[in-house]
């Protein structure tokens, strides 16, 4: 199984962002520099890639050809998770501990709305349309819509205790939830913005990731660090059943899938490596080991450029005295 492109990994306690190439499931280079990274996310067309400083309340935006930091900008006090909407021209940042979401211009580098949500916004993702942004608030019982033109709070379902990330269907009819405080995983019909199908799943869910023919979503479960959680639940998003159940690593967090569909790419936050999943054959393929705490991952069908150094040191402002980067209970480290 051999996958072209990039997996970018968040490595949180490594204050780093590893780069590894999918054909070869190596590390190619490390990108230094950027304190407490929680999420990552590439550009929709792969030229860049977007990443949140926890410790300076920061997005940083990296070009992924050169590897240059192309700039920094000022979020909101603990930044959790970034997404750049289908359209690249918008990035939004969740502020967990401002109940928040900053969006940004992406060519002007420049803030030009902040939203509030519900309490601790974590994860979020865009319809495929872009027309919302669905967040999920990992301290409450709700997911937050977000109108995308108007840039706005656009209403609120709940779904369950303490949602931490969510999918949206290709067909932008359904949102996916992980519910870490009930270790399931709901579906959404957003025309009524009702639960109409739950699945249980490992303990502590966190991320999920929809295959890309809509089939299946995957759940990866954290539990806690003194009970890690091991698993990647696969559920059959017409049924809401759990197909397969894949060992990959302690701390199940991250998961990402590739656009063929034939791998996912897991982060293992307790296991200081990246579980590579061949789907047909629901197995781990491949550990790459990686930095301290590795959280958020994402992919890039654009091939690794050759590094100008096994390490790369990202010229990021500093601050003085580092803010408190609250975490949300379940998903310590």
């Amino acid at each position: 199984m051999e996958i072209v492109g990039s997996i970018w990994v968040a490595e949180e306690e490594g204050n780093s962002l590893a780069l590894i190439d999918a054909a070869t499931n190596r590390l190619v280079t490390r990108l230094t520099g950027l304190e407490g990274p929680h999420n990552i996310q590439v550009a929709p067309d792969g030229r860049s890639v977007w990443a949140v400083s926890g410790h300076d309340s920061l997005a940083a935006v990296v070009d992924t050809a050169t590897y240059q930091l192309r700039g920094v900008v000022p979020t909101g006090k603990s930044p959790a998770h970034v997404i750049v909407t289908p359209d690249g021209k918008m990035a939004y940042v969740t502020n967990g501990a401002e109940d928040s979401v900053t969006v940004i211009d992406t060519d002007t580098l420049r803030t030009v709305a902040t939203i509030p949500v519900g309490p601790y916004p974590h994860g979020l993702r865009p319809s495929p349309d872009g027309r919302w942004i669905y967040v999920a608030n990992a301290r409450g019982r709700t997911i937050t819509v977000i109108d995308a033109a108007a840039k706005s709070h656009a209403g609120e379902f709940e779904v369950g205790d303490r949602p931490v990330q969510v999918g949206v269907s290709s067909d932008g009819r359904f949102v996916y939830a992980s519910i870490s405080g009930e270790n399931r995983l709901v579906k959404v019909d957003v025309a009524s913005r009702s639960v109409v199908g739950s699945a249980e799943v490992g303990t502590g869910p966190i991320q999920v990731f929809l295959t890309p023919d809509d089939r299946t979503v995957l759940v990866a479960n954290q539990g806690r660090p003194e009970a890690p959680g091991t698993t990647l639940s696969v559920v059959d998003t017409a049924t809401m059943t759990v197909v397969s159940t894949v060992p990959t690593g302690n701390g199940a967090h991250g998961v990402v899938v590739d656009p063929s569909g034939r791998a996912a790419y897991v982060t293992n936050i307790y296991g200081d490596d990246l579980a590579v999943v061949n789907l047909a054959e629901g197995a781990v393929v491949a550990k790459v080991p990686v930095g301290a705490a590795p959280n958020g991952v994402s992919f890039s069908p654009l091939p690794p450029s050759v590094p100008p150094a096994t390490e790369i040191i990202l010229d990021l402002p500093r601050h003085e005295e580092e803010q408190d980067h609250d975490e949300m209970p379940g998903m310590q480290h």
